[in-house]
């Protein structure tokens, strides 16, 4: 096998922890010994074994001498696990591949250094650009301390999130509805507006099979949140945050009874403080958040410049109506040139509809 057939491997492997590692990386390994896979693994839980370690568990055949590829640098620290170098060192493993650099300053290129100083044949950054695509939650997080947020939207062709009366569901299909939930599988939060609550009364939770429900947080700066709301009804068994401005006494204390977590967080606008928010879900360890926002909320985070990712359903389906809602509303922008900018897209049909996956590229002016 070539070292590219041996790291695409790995590549696939780290995908399989998707929504169960946070805010752990996801990392996959692979072990070849004389031309021969010998062992492979990947980053099933957060808590459990690392990559590296799950690969030399799965071992058919002796690691001495033996080639490791993986997907991020090994680490070199006393975390929830024990460090991977070590159990490199101990296997007898005379070369490592390794894709993305960890940008943790835990272990950031010390992880390298440690097994060249070892005498290991060290390759790094090798196919680093697919590596590092498994990451951008992880690498955010772990550099920010806040949560990498992506803002998702469904719409119709003429930019319609529902209807003049309001009525939504369904712009897309069933295929593009199922896709939804394999991401509120892989973020671990999921962030929407009282609006949202007051007109859908939504559960906010994964329905896709073996999936993992997202912990809710939904902005509701009055404290409108009602008590006998699906989100309320069911905040014991799925936790759920509620962020708030000025909240009455009465009214928070009926809502920590039911079990929900409400936060104050005052903005100088009378609203919640956004930012202060993500300072808040980062401590709790919530490293990507989905943000599902009516126009409002979707308006306010991209202004304060805390969304980094999009992804756009588009349906082949016209709405119109002046009145109907559109993905971000608020004051938007005075003129074409201080628009929110975007990176190309990467479209993916599903069904009758397309998926269109965004980057926001980061205005360093900051002239919203």
């Amino acid at each position: 096998m070539t070292d590219q057939q041996c790291m695409t491997l790995a590549i696939e492997l780290a995908k399989r922890g998707a929504g169960w590692t946070s805010p752990n990386p996801l990392v996959g390994a692979v072990l070849v010994k004389e031309g021969q896979i010998i062992g492979q693994g990947w980053h099933r839980k957060c808590g459990g074994l690392h990559a590296e370690r799950e690969a030399l568990a799965a071992c058919t055949a002796p690691t001495a001498g033996a080639t490791l590829y993986v997907t991020l640098e090994p680490c070199c620290h006393q975390g929830r696990q024990p460090p991977c170098t070590q159990a490199i060192l101990e296997a007898g493993i005379s070369r490592v591949v390794i894709g993305s650099r960890d940008p943790n300053p835990l272990v950031h290129g010390k992880g390298a250094a440690l097994l060249r100083q070892a005498g290991v044949a060290v390759e790094e950054d090798f196919m680093r650009a697919e590596c590092d695509a498994l990451n951008p939650v992880f690498f955010h997080y772990i550099t920010h301390k806040t949560p990498y947020i992506a803002m998702k939207y469904a719409m119709t062709a003429d930019g319609k999130i529902a209807c003049r009366t309001g009525l939504s569901q369904w712009v897309t299909g069933e295929t593009a509805r199922a896709h939804v939930h394999t991401l509120r599988h892989q973020y671990r939060g999921i962030l929407a507006g009282i609006g949202t609550v007051l007109q859908d009364d939504p559960m906010l939770t994964c329905r896709m099979e073996g999936g993992r429900d997202p912990v809710r947080v939904i902005c509701d700066s009055r404290l409108r949140i009602p008590l006998d709301s699906n989100l309320c009804r069911t905040a014991k068994e799925i936790p759920t945050i509620v962020a708030c401005a000025a909240p009455p006494a009465d009214k928070r204390r009926q809502l920590t009874e039911l079990g929900v977590t409400v936060l104050e967080l005052p903005g100088p606008d009378g609203k919640v403080d956004l930012p202060a928010l993500m300072k808040e879900l980062g401590k709790r360890e919530i490293d990507g958040l989905l943000l599902e926002g009516g126009g409002g909320l979707n308006e306010s985070m991209l202004r304060q410049h805390l969304v980094h990712k999009v992804y756009c359903y588009l349906a082949p389906k016209l709405f119109g109506g002046a009145e109907a809602k559109s993905p971000v509303e608020g004051r938007g922008v005075d003129s074409p040139d201080q628009c929110w900018r975007l990176s190309p897209p990467t479209c993916t049909p599903l069904g009758e509809d397309l998926l269109l996956e965004y980057e926001v590229i980061q205005d360093v002016h900051g002239d919203h």
